[in-house]
């Protein structure tokens, strides 16, 4: 009878650390977490249209591009989930998005949005200013995403009211896109 009841608190405590673990990862942390140690990105970033994702859908912002693709310039899509899901970070997705007035620090399209959320790669003893030779393989077994076509087609595909055809090979040498250097190694 003892044997059994050890097994079983045993068994509760692995899945309640297994639950911690995957809460922990799935946390967004917002970019400004991502900054200070990738301010080349962040302030080229700054410059797109996928910082400024979420003011798009305001009532008379982009108003003749949303009428050219038969959108209503003077509604309010801040809650509209179909735009939500590519216009901030995390919608839809535990620690992500929720509302403007409940997580605006996660409004527009962030690092996490195409990296994964945060939580679980930035940490003192992964990628952090404390640890600056973290290896890369690391930080996706933690939860990083390395975006590919596939990420940035979630988004940019036919579904969207907006969409021209992408190429993701020539879309990744603009902007943000382009592969500004780390100043460590990985």
């Amino acid at each position: 009878m003892h044997r059994s009841w050890r097994i079983g608190i045993t068994g509760l405590l692995v899945v309640f650390l297994l639950y911690c673990v995957a809460e922990a990862r799935a946390q967004y942390v917002n970019e400004k977490r991502c900054r200070p140690c990738h301010l080349p990105q962040a302030k080229s970033w700054e410059l797109t249209k996928m910082a400024k994702a979420f003011d798009l859908l305001k009532p008379g912002v982009a108003a003749e591009s949303k009428r050219a693709h038969q959108l209503d310039p003077n509604k309010d899509y801040t809650h509209d989930a179909a735009c939500l899901s590519c216009h901030v970070t995390g919608w839809g997705q535990r620690g992500g998005f929720e509302s403007i007035e409940k997580t605006p620090e996660l409004a527009g399209v962030q690092c996490e949005a195409c990296h994964g959320p945060g939580a679980g790669y930035l940490k003192p003893n992964l990628m952090s200013l404390q640890n600056k030779e973290y290896k890369q393989a690391e930080v996706v077994a933690a939860g990083m995403v390395v975006p590919d076509a596939q990420t940035c087609q979630a988004c940019h595909n036919p579904k969207s009211p907006f969409y021209s055809p992408f190429d993701y090979e020539a879309r990744k040498r603009q902007g943000t896109h382009e592969h500004l250097p780390l100043k460590y190694s990985h």
